[in-house]
């Protein structure tokens, strides 16, 4: 039977990015391999990455990248140009018109990652059935699954992934055309789903400009606002001075089980975070902390090698693009208004 961590490892291993806890338990299930009859999947996946992180260290696979959220410790995925006609160990190949070079990833992509090279390659920038796209993915060994049912499971892939993206406020990679048709956004350059999204950039961009407008103490109570959102318990705003630095601490709960004591830094800065504000973090921290660093930049890879250390106590680092993100999706700043676009059900009122 395949264990929950191996389907983590897997879903990571394809989608090539952290993901927050909830998010990778939706993408193992739409796999449909793991099965589960409890109520609360999502939780025993956070505790048991949490305690495979705390028991393993720098021997997990698995590393947290920022509260509630993981990835691995290497990766990155290979590309090499293969010739087009050309066989790939028994494989068949990616044809094109066109002649030439196709990159071609070495081992199976995502459902969602296959999806959009299908559409971006085959579909002549016209929607596509979702049937049709996994048709041609399975032909051309873009995925690999076990599962009876991969255009379900490709299909449901792309409709979370589209209703992460609106409900974050970002521009999807997919729309839904109906009748289980999809196509690409980027195919979109005009009309109203294209006005939305100018529109959602437009406030997002103002949502940083506040944060960096607000003073220190209304941010960092701001900060301590969105730590609550995403599952930690008794935050407190620490004094101006005398912390060593730390401006928020707190207690990430996972599970009603594992409670990790978390002391925050928060950096209102426009320049990148250098490795010396990492140490002194860390220098910051009491024999059970562990360290967060929330900034509205970005860090350098120098503090991200800090933070990852061997045989150091981690630092998680959130960067300014992560915050805006989870300051949306937590409707903190953010005021959503709902739109209703009335279509036609097929399933009810089929076509003659």
């Amino acid at each position: 039977m395949v264990s929950l961590l191996d389907e983590a490892a897997t879903v990571l291993r394809d989608t090539q990015h952290p993901l927050h806890y909830r998010d990778l338990m939706d993408r193992i299930i739409a796999r449909g391999i793991w099965k589960t009859t409890g109520k609360t999947p999502e939780q025993t996946l956070n505790a048991k990455l949490s305690i495979e992180i705390q028991t393993r260290g720098d021997d997990s696979v698995f590393v947290r990248t920022a509260p509630a959220t993981y990835g691995l410790r290497n990766r990155e995925r290979v590309t090499e140009p293969v010739p087009l006609g050309a066989d790939n160990h028994g494989n068949d190949s990616l044809e094109d018109s066109s002649g030439g070079f196709e990159t071609r990833p070495t081992s199976a992509m995502s459902f969602t990652n296959a999806a959009s090279h299908i559409l971006d390659q085959f579909a002549d920038r016209k929607p596509m059935h979702f049937r049709e796209v996994t048709e041609h993915a399975l032909r051309l060994g873009l995925i690999l699954t076990h599962g009876r049912t991969p255009e379900a499971t490709l299909y449901s892939q792309i409709i979370q992934e589209i209703e992460r993206a609106e409900k974050r406020g970002t521009e999807p990679r997919f729309i839904r055309h109906g009748q289980g048709l999809i196509g690409l956004s980027n195919w979109q350059q005009r009309g109203l789903t294209f006005q939305i999204e100018q529109h959602n950039k437009s406030i997002r961009s103002q949502l940083e400009q506040r944060l960096m407008e607000m003073d220190p103490s209304s941010f960092e109570t701001l900060i301590g606002r969105l730590l609550v959102k995403i599952g930690f318990e008794q935050v407190e705003v620490t004094k101006r001075s005398g912390d060593g630095g730390i401006d928020v601490r707190g207690t990430l709960v996972v599970g009603d089980v594992i409670r990790t004591n978390m002391a925050v830094q928060v950096k209102r800065w426009k320049a990148n975070i250098q490795s010396p504000v990492v140490q002194q973090v860390r220098g910051s921290l009491g024999t059970h902390d562990q360290g967060l660093i929330i900034t509205t930049s970005d860090f350098s890879s120098g503090a991200r090698q800090e933070a990852a250390r061997a045989n150091a106590t981690p630092v998680a680092l959130m960067n300014g693009n992560q915050l805006v993100d989870l300051l949306v999706e937590n409707e903190i700043g953010i005021r959503r208004s709902p739109m209703h676009l009335l279509g036609i059900d097929a399933t009810v009122l089929p076509e003659d």
